[in-house]
């Protein structure tokens, strides 16, 4: 029975592996239309008789400004093209720091891992799969790509997923057009943004954005990101 079961267990593994490369090749090429996580908010939203509508619309990074791609990198991820996928120093730092919360210390790729291929959870499992998909990602897909795959699923508003679908709907005009403190708020809103609103923004969101636009400037606008 353990011959049977190792021999299963290593065919499965060979299969996921196999699967996984593939799926991550493809979505390298094509738009990622739907991501566990949008279902997971529809679900839930249902459960919760509100209303059900995603709103998402995809584009490619030449059509979002380049502020926002900068303000997502200033507030998320400052070393992002510069690391492989994981921040060590911030990792050491959210481990070390003494605070009543623990703060996260995923980059922009660790987050694009677990919402582009698995659930949301603590589980050490979920935690091993998004180790294991960020390295992909980093391997066979640039950080441009990561990037634009970010800027197009990220929830950036209640049931909005996406930096054009949320300047539509807030700022009624298109991501390609937004400005710096446009672009700020709306990276702002990331941490919770079901509870923080970028069309009625918070003492604390508008607090956020000047501190994002300040960030941005520190880091040299859109210079700092223009070899991706």
């Amino acid at each position: 029975m353990l011959r049977r079961f190792l021999f299963y267990a290593f065919k499965f593994l060979i299969y996921f592996f196999v699967i996984s490369i593939i799926w991550v090749v493809v979505l390298k090429f094509v738009p990622v239309w739907v991501t566990p996580f949008m279902i997971s908010r529809k679900i839930d939203a249902f459960r919760a008789d509100e209303d059900t509508e995603i709103h998402k619309d995809w584009e490619p990074y030449d059509n979002i400004s380049k502020e926002a791609a900068l303000a997502v990198v200033a507030s998320e991820d400052q070393n992002f093209p510069n690391h492989w996928g994981f921040d060590f120093d911030e990792i050491y730092d959210a481990m070390t720091e003494k605070r009543k919360r623990a703060r996260g210390a995923s980059t922009i790729s660790q987050q694009v891992a677990k919402n582009v291929f698995l659930w949301h959870g603590r589980s050490y499992i979920r935690k091993g799969l998004e180790v294991y998909f960020t390295i992909l990602i980093e391997l066979i897909w640039d950080k441009q790509r990561i990037l634009e795959v970010y800027l197009n699923v990220a929830e950036m508003g209640k049931m909005t997923f996406g930096v054009e679908a949320a300047s539509q709907r807030f700022y009624k005009k298109s991501a390609k057009n937004i400005s710096r403190y446009e672009a700020a708020r709306i990276a702002a809103v990331l941490p919770n943004p079901v509870r923080f609103s970028i069309k009625n923004p918070s003492a604390y969101v508008n607090k956020r954005t000047n501190q994002i636009v300040r960030q941005m400037k520190y880091l040299g606008g859109q210079t700092y990101i223009a070899d991706l």
